[in-house]
């Protein structure tokens, strides 16, 4: 696997020029804390962490790294490490605390403060109107099961692209639809904690719909700004050459990666592959075929590792298993991933093959390994070498002809990771979560350094060529 040595980051490096983002991504729910302050209505997640049983040790985001009270101080942070491309999510229920109705100012207050904050440092927001946190309110209306949510959620982009849309130039509409709608209406792992295909196929069908009709929202309020959605993907590969091992990894590749993605793309669902999905029919009305497809600005692409598959009798609708990275005598992640810095090129150069892409972003890739703080630092060169060895691919596949522009990393500060708790932490700079005290790792002064010699790398060759 390439990895960046320092013969070859100049080569590497040249022809990116401004134009490439290298930026960072967060999301609301797992760094803000004040889940109930200045008027914020709870979400699916801020009910869901506080039920005993449903995270690791049963920690909850209601504190998280408290960016809420201590943004300024983190975007300066996030200056000093040169990091001028920043992602992050809306939260819905701070600006609507019961999901739909009376808009809480104190909220939209926030939110205005901290993009004028970012504009101030030089610091561009790449802004994701949905990033899991579904209002309880609208669950307990049924959720993304209910179609209705579509309206809700249409509602609630216009309401952002009104109080915000005139100093964010980029924006995505949903973060990873197969990971919320999966884990958390049909595995019941993530909130709400639904189960099975009754709550999964309709929460499918309408997180498919709204996230198109909230791709038309932003573009009717912001013509001139730049709109994509983000998708989860992962290299799936079969055990073995037999042909019910290929086929295995074709229905998972199905399942994990084309599921969202082709619909988007005016390719609709991939039901040969997955004849469970034609139960969706039940939820079709007539015009949502066409629907569906938008004509996205640029896809985001978020991945972290590959996925192996082996053909399964027992595992039902898809017939394939995952085998576990530990299994195959890999040295995972804290979260048990394999790491293969060449899944983020296949993954790219398989986006990429659809014509109807026009641009990539890797608007997520990153590690969680053991950190702690010795005397001061954290030294953590595990992540540091993934971070190398993943952006190596990157640029090779965009060396190949792939149109990506941009690397985000998962992510600015450890947070609370979903149903894993504090135990993953994924950060650039770690977070006492007992005191609040920010350290920037090893890590993250590398990427720094590597951001400053890609900025620099242009002028260097312009220089060059003038000489000559």
């Amino acid at each position: 696997m390439p990895h960046l040595s320092e013969s070859e980051s100049p080569l590497l490096r040249r022809g990116l020029g401004e134009a490439f983002h290298w930026g960072t991504s967060v999301a609301a729910y797992q760094i803000e804390g004040a889940y109930q302050t200045d008027g914020k209505g709870l979400s699916v997640w801020d009910v869901f962490a506080n039920k005993k049983g449903n995270t690791y040790l049963n920690q909850n985001a209601n504190v998280a790294c408290d960016f809420y009270h201590r943004y300024e101080a983190d975007l300066d942070l996030l200056q000093t490490l040169g990091i001028a491309d920043f992602r992050f999510s809306l939260a819905w229920s701070r600006i609507l605390p019961n999901g739909t109705g009376v808009v809480n100012q104190k909220g939209v207050d926030f939110y205005n403060r901290l993009i004028d904050s970012c504009l101030r440092r030089g610091i561009t927001p790449w802004v994701t109107l949905y990033h899991w946190d579904l209002p309880h309110d609208l669950e307990r209306r049924g959720g993304w099961t209910n179609r209705d949510v579509v309206g809700w959620f249409c509602d609630f982009a216009e309401i952002c692209l009104k109080r915000f849309g005139d100093r964010v130039p980029y924006w995505m509409v949903l973060n990873e639809p197969m990971v919320f709608t999966g884990a958390g209406y049909f595995l019941g792992i993530h909130a709400p904690g639904r189960r099975w295909l009754k709550n999964f196929i309709p929460a499918m069908h309408h997180a498919a719909l709204a996230q198109a009709e909230g791709a038309r929202v932003v573009k009717a309020h912001r013509p001139q700004a730049q709109v994509g959605t983000t998708f989860s993907c992962s290299y799936v590969t079969p055990l073995t050459d037999s042909p019910r091992d290929v086929q295995a990894a074709v229905r998972v590749d199905a399942l994990l990666n084309r599921l969202y993605l082709e619909p988007a793309l005016g390719l609709g669902y991939p039901l040969k592959d997955l004849p469970f999905l034609n139960r969706v029919e039940k939820y079709v009305r007539p015009g949502d075929e066409s629907r569906l497809p938008f004509d996205y600005d640029f896809i985001g692409l978020q991945n972290y590792t590959r996925e192996v598959a082996k053909h399964s009798w027992w595992m039902p609708f898809v017939n394939a298993d995952l085998v576990k990275a530990a299994k195959r005598g890999c040295d995972p992640t804290l979260m048990g991933w394999e790491v293969y810095p060449e899944c983020i090129y296949q993954m790219l150069r398989k986006f990429a093959a659809y014509p109807q892409v026009k641009r990539l972003v890797v608007t997520e890739n990153g590690a969680a390994f053991p950190d702690t703080v010795t005397d001061g630092r954290v030294h953590d060169p595990r992540r540091t070498q993934y971070l190398q060895d993943h952006i190596a691919q990157v640029l090779r596949a965009k060396a190949e002809g792939v149109p990506v522009d941009g690397y985000f990393v998962w992510t600015f500060l450890d947070n609370f990771e979903w149903a894993e708790g504090y135990r993953p932490r994924f950060g650039l700079v770690h977070v006492d979560f007992e005191t609040q005290q920010r350290t920037v790792k090893d890590s993250g002064y590398w990427y720094r350094d590597w951001i400053v010699q890609c900025k620099a790398e242009p002028v260097m060759q312009q220089k060059e060529n003038t000489e000559k």
